[in-house]
């Protein structure tokens, strides 16, 4: 059943992403911020099809350590699940993401529309300077970026590995960091086929302060996400909610 399900939910996931970027093409000419907002229904609507289909449900924990305004937005990147789910738990968001994608047609058109944040990573030093000017950019114009430290997706039982970019945009931002944990890849793991049925559960933490030197701040990070990522790990599988 669980592969039927699975196969289901994944026809449906693509076919409503086909039709969002192509019957909503007239996003492209509507201001940004409407364009965001169709985004972030999109965005439900994928989680309204996991939950009726896939039978993946979110909870959403510490959504009140989200300040009102710009903030730098890092946390444990397991799935794609948490590429779109977490638009709609921000105002605008704008997301670091790989820059192949803006190859893909429509779909890469939409990101620059969207003025979400594309990075070459094989690029190094210029890729970190261009990351750091776009969420410059972003943040004064009151958004919310969105990085994932590790920059590639880690099953859920890998060992941390926090890149230096996160810092190194921290501390150029002048706003507060709110880290946040998952446990999406017990449900959605990377590479595979197959959703399992549970509760994907997502925890925003206290924010960390801005104006902390760059070591100090990937410390506390990562002693932030760490600890509470294995915390919702562990509780979902104590439960019973996810394959070991």
């Amino acid at each position: 059943m669980i592969h039927f399900r699975s196969a289901l939910f994944n026809l449906v996931f693509y076919l409503n992403l086909v039709l969002f970027l192509v019957l909503g093409s007239v996003f492209f000419f509507t201001p940004r911020k409407w364009s965001i907002r169709a985004l972030q229904t999109w965005a439900r609507s994928s989680l309204f099809w996991l939950r009726v289909i896939a039978g993946i449900s979110m909870e959403v924990r510490g959504a009140s350590n989200i300040p009102q305004g710009p903030c730098l937005v890092a946390g444990k990147h397991q799935s794609f699940w948490e590429t779109f789910a977490i638009l709609p738990l921000l105002d605008d968001p704008a997301v670091v993401l790989k820059k192949e994608l803006t190859f893909i047609p429509f779909f890469g058109w939409f990101i620059y529309k969207f003025r979400m944040i594309p990075v070459e990573r094989s690029a190094g030093t210029q890729a970190l300077r261009a990351l750091i000017d776009k969420s410059v950019r972003a943040v004064a114009d009151g958004r919310q970026v969105v990085i994932m430290p590790e920059g590639t997706r880690r099953a859920p039982d890998d060992p941390p590995d926090y890149k230096p970019g996160a810092a190194a945009v921290y501390g150029r931002l002048s706003v507060p960091c709110v880290p946040f944990a998952l446990n999406s890849g017990l449900f959605w793991p990377r590479r595979q086929f197959l959703r399992r049925p549970g509760t994907i559960v997502i925890s925003f933490l206290p924010p960390i302060p801005a104006g902390l030197g760059r070591r100090e701040f990937q410390s506390r990070l990562e002693n932030a996400i760490e600890p509470e990522t294995a915390a919702l790990v562990g509780e979902a599988r104590q439960r019973g909610l996810a394959y070991k």
